[in-house]
């Protein structure tokens, strides 16, 4: 591992970014995403995408500038066709109109397809929590999760995020996929070298493995058993019937780069919260009595956020091949005329 500054890294991103055609807004907002999400501990959704989307850029499958388009459907519903456009750019265009539209009308929606990925749930579900709004968001993936009772990966990890103001500073914010790992954190660990956990994966054969560079052939395990395969299945089957997306193994895009990507997403934002006593609770829980072999009880998202403080001053720590192919990418030479 590399220990990189903050700033070093957010350098290196934009040069990347840049000599792939991205302009320099949308390339600040997709380093914001992935920064963040190196800063909370969240590697497989960090800088390790870059090189994809620069290949994605460079094969046609992405579009550096567009926002995409979009269309109101009624008074609350808002379709997007996102144009192959960067996956935050994309996003934030489109809950930046259902933020403001549903202080008019109480709740909006935001269905998403024909964009990249769109990195780390949270980050969105965050900023509508610090408007004052809660908001939901919602993703689908490449099959990647094997159904409770079955040994091929059938399902994507199909992750959620909510978001809800409290009256603290900070929201309450919880971001969590479908199966017990994201793909973008078995990825992670093979290019660090490090074992999985028992129960996460099956390899290609449908047996099971510790070893990241088989799990990516393979299945990761659906989180609480029967329940995670349930709610999986719930959102993938909602998400593709409300923006068109690709269903099971027909869905690509996300950790290749040789495929449209055609997956879905989902942004719901609600007005009107009430955040009256929603501190106080979050505050007995957090005084509650630990467990043995636990020093505190946290409230979701506080670990991310402490981690985010020290890693501001202190550096984020990036996967040595990572971080010389992002320097490569940024100080490749200018594509002759």
């Amino acid at each position: 591992m590399t220990l990189v500054m903050v700033e070093e890294a957010r350098n290196v991103a934009m040069r990347a970014l840049a000599r792939a055609g991205v302009s320099q807004s949308n390339a600040t907002t997709q380093t914001d995403l992935w920064l963040d999400a190196e800063l909370r501990g969240i590697a497989s959704h960090g800088l390790l995408r870059l090189e994809r989307i620069v290949q994605r850029i460079e094969r046609g499958l992405a579009d550096p500038k567009t926002s995409g388009e979009r269309e109101w459907l009624g008074s609350s519903f808002l379709a997007v066709d996102g144009k192959a456009g960067l996956g935050p750019v994309v996003a934030l265009a489109a809950l930046d109109q259902i933020m403001q539209r549903a202080q008019e009308t109480g709740i909006a929606i935001a269905a998403i397809g024909n964009s990249q990925h769109i990195g780390m749930l949270g980050w969105y579900a965050e900023r509508v929590a610090k408007a004052g709004q809660v908001g939901i968001v919602l993703s689908t993936s490449e099959a990647l999760v094997h159904p409770w009772g079955g040994r091929r990966a059938l399902l994507g990890t199909n992750p959620i995020a909510i978001g809800v103001p409290t009256g603290e500073p900070e929201p309450f914010v919880m971001d969590t996929a479908t199966s017990i790992v994201s793909m973008g954190e078995i990825h992670d660990r093979a290019h660090r070298g490090v074992p999985l956990e028992d129960g996460w994966a099956l390899d290609v054969n449908g047996a099971a493995t510790v070893d990241a560079e088989a799990a990516k052939s393979g299945a990761i395990a659906p989180f609480g058993q029967a329940k995670g395969y349930a709610l999986g299945l719930a959102f993938e089957l909602m998400i593709s019937a409300l923006t068109g997306a690709a269903l099971g193994r027909d869905v690509h895009g996300t950790l290749d780069a040789d495929h449209p990507c055609n997956k879905g997403d989902m942004f719901i934002v609600i007005d009107r919260a009430r955040t009256d006593g929603l501190a106080g609770y979050l505050d007995i829980i957090r005084n509650a009595e630990p467990a043995q072999g636990f020093a505190s009880v946290l409230v979701p998202g506080e670990r991310g956020r402490a981690l985010r403080a020290k890693r501001m001053r202190e550096g984020v720590p990036i996967a040595d091949p990572v971080w010389a192919t992002l320097q490569a990418l940024a100080d490749a030479k200018e594509p002759a005329a």
